[in-house]
């Protein structure tokens, strides 16, 4: 069945009122929509509405007037014409791990039931449904060996991971940008269409979304490339307190003329005295080393030998693992959290820049920031193919990120020591930040360059003039 906007009869537009300044739909405008979903549809008065609405992201508050989860583009459609037929906002959310500002009185589209995979070996592609997680394609992959453009957790949703541009700890810097290896795009526009974008259909749809989000419709699935890559040698060391600043001077001379097959990272933790953290780690400031390489054992262990020279860390896992292994590098938490962030770009990373993060360091030792990270950019990352997407990392050298976890005024406190640590980075900074690593307060002019966002705008004239997906995103205002 064909689902548009004239379906949606104006008498559910007499059925949505506003109470206490919210809005409220009726139980016929609800029921209309719920006939016409395969999956589910929940109003805040719903048993399920609170687990709908979560996120990993357990700080993030959001408040829909509705949510529909869909079981598939069919549902995707629906939502989104009976949204534009009242002039709703709306918003999708597969695993909501980004923090993104507090809405309300939206329509949300969640994606989670939507994880279909498919792997076209001959083709080297995976077909991915809009709720699918790494786990989900790194698996089915790997029994074909192949690995695609995944990030460091296996929980993180593949469509918002890539099109926020998707960096790869493994093989962002021999291949680049995650967003830049889409080979298609289904995606429902703000007028019900499901349409099929590429670089020959649509080319203009295809270059924004990949970069863009959700800010010209809900991506139902990806078409994403793949490469043949079984195995990787690295993983982490952890170095305790007293090694941190050796650690933190180290990383440059490490990563100076690497080679694009080695990415490396630096993250200094504070971790809490909690029985899920393991003993050795728990209730202790550390500098966590990751490490990936693609090529040798031997060249990778060359290439870290500094770090090796600090000394014997308390953990150390780096070796030779399947590609199937990938978590073991930055072991990112499983389970829902409440957290902030923030990132910015760095340009270089001089011995000035070094000596800010040392103070960083020490700084935040058995402070309330929970980490801080300096992580490798540049080879391939800086590439500028044909139609490249909207990426604004290209330009930067290396990526600064931090963020706090706890109760309110822990996160507040938090983040206000990471923001000076940033400040102080300014003088080497692009001046922006890598869209899946912003903060919760950045917009759309923190995250794109002037000519892509203008660019970007007159996109969203063309494809969403009311602005309505303007929830969970960087909104590209039309004006």
């Amino acid at each position: 069945m064909t689902v548009g906007q004239g379906q949606f009869s104006d008498e559910g537009h007499s059925t949505m009122t506003e109470y206490q300044g919210r809005i409220v739909l009726g139980e016929d405008t609800v029921a209309e929509l719920a006939d016409r979903i395969g999956g589910s549809v929940f109003a805040p008065e719903d048993a399920g509405y609170a687990e709908a609405v979560a996120g990993f992201n357990s700080r993030s508050r959001q408040r829909p007037c509705l949510v529909v989860a869909a079981a598939g583009a069919a549902d995707v459609r629906t939502a989104v014409a009976f949204a534009a037929a009242r002039d709703l906002p709306v918003g999708v959310m597969a695993t909501g791990h980004q923090p993104f500002p507090a809405a309300d009185d939206f329509l949300l589209v969640t994606t989670r039931a939507m994880r279909t995979v498919e792997i076209d070996a001959e083709r080297g592609v995976a077909r991915v449904a809009a709720g699918a997680l790494w786990s989900d394609v790194v698996e089915p992959a790997q029994a074909e060996g192949l690995a695609p453009l995944n990030g460091s957790s296996p929980l993180v949703g593949v469509v918002g991971f890539t099109l926020g541009g998707g960096l790869s700890p493994f093989l962002g810097r021999s291949h680049g940008w995650a967003a830049d290896h889409v080979v298609a795009i289904e995606v429902v526009t703000p007028d019900g269409e499901l349409r099929r974008v590429s670089p020959e259909l649509e080319p203009e749809l295809f270059w924004g979304l990949r970069g863009g989000r959700s800010n010209f419709g809900i991506v139902t699935e990806l078409e994403i490339r793949l490469f043949p890559v079984t195995s990787f040698y690295g993983g982490g060391i952890y170095f305790p307190a007293d090694n941190v600043e050796a650690v933190v001077r180290a990383f440059p001379e490490v990563v100076r003329d690497a080679p694009n097959t080695f990415t490396c990272s630096v993250a200094l933790l504070n971790f809490p005295p909690v029985p899920e953290i393991p003993e050795p780690l728990r209730g202790r400031f550390l500098a966590h080393v990751r490490v990936t390489h693609l090529g040798s054992d031997e060249e990778a262990e060359k290439l870290i030998a500094p770090f090796r020279a600090i000394g014997e860390g308390i953990l150390d896992t780096i070796g030779r693992h399947p590609y199937g292994a990938f978590p073991i590098v930055h072991t990112d938490p499983a389970d829902p959290f409440p957290y902030e962030e923030q990132g910015a770009l760095l340009a270089e990373l001089p011995a000035q820049a070094v000596d800010s993060l040392v103070e960083s360091a020490q700084l935040a030792a058995g402070g309330l920031l929970t980490v801080l990270e300096i992580r490798q950019l540049g080879g391939a990352l800086a590439d500028r193919p044909v139609a490249a997407s909207p990426i604004a990392a290209r330009d930067a050298e290396f990526n600064v990120w931090g963020a706090t976890v706890g109760p309110p005024e822990v996160v507040d406190a938090g983040m206000a020591m990471l923001g000076g640590m940033v400040e102080r980075l300014s003088p080497w900074s692009t001046g922006l930040a890598y869209t899946n690593f912003a903060g919760r307060d950045d917009r759309a002019e923190n995250v794109f360059t002037a000519d892509d966002l203008e660019r970007l705008r007159v996109l969203k004239r063309h494809y969403d003039p009311r602005n309505l997906f303007r929830v969970n995103n960087h909104n590209v205002a039309p004006e």
